[in-house]
């Protein structure tokens, strides 16, 4: 699952803070860009982890720009990382849906501009459909 974090530059005396926007109270810290966006991965993989165990549901994720509108993170750099999470949802489980032929091709053509296999998008999708 992709993930929006927002880096806060370090300096020679402090170090890069890191925020994940759609998990509040996802922090996470590197002496370098690149240590920061390792740990910010193992912050989200231990929060994540966290939230499944205690029964919370996985907030949607937000758009870039509806993200960089908090003035909070005014001046931060955006980064996107991989975080493989869907470990804590169980086993995948295999379907068989009807859907119609020119839908499925729609599916398929903007999962594809979008980096994801037409699974992932699906359930990206019911995601975002039960959480409004």
């Amino acid at each position: 699952m992709k993930f929006i974090i927002a880096l806060e530059p370090g300096t020679e005396s402090t170090a890069w803070g890191v925020a994940v926007p759609d998990l509040p109270g996802c922090f996470s810290a590197g002496d370098t860009m690149e240590e920061a966006m390792e740990n910010a991965r193992q912050a989200i993989d231990q929060h994540i982890e966290i939230m499944i165990e205690d029964g919370v549901t996985i907030p949607s994720a937000r758009s870039l720009s509806e993200i960089q509108a908090d003035l909070e993170f005014l001046g931060w750099i955006w980064a996107v990382v991989d975080v493989p999470v869907e470990k804590y949802l169980g086993p995948a489980e295999k379907i068989n849906i009807t859907v119609p032929r020119l839908v499925l091709a729609r599916i398929d053509e903007y999962a594809k501009s979008h980096g994801m296999s037409r699974s992932g998008f699906l359930v990206e999708a019911a995601r975002a459909a039960m959480h409004q």
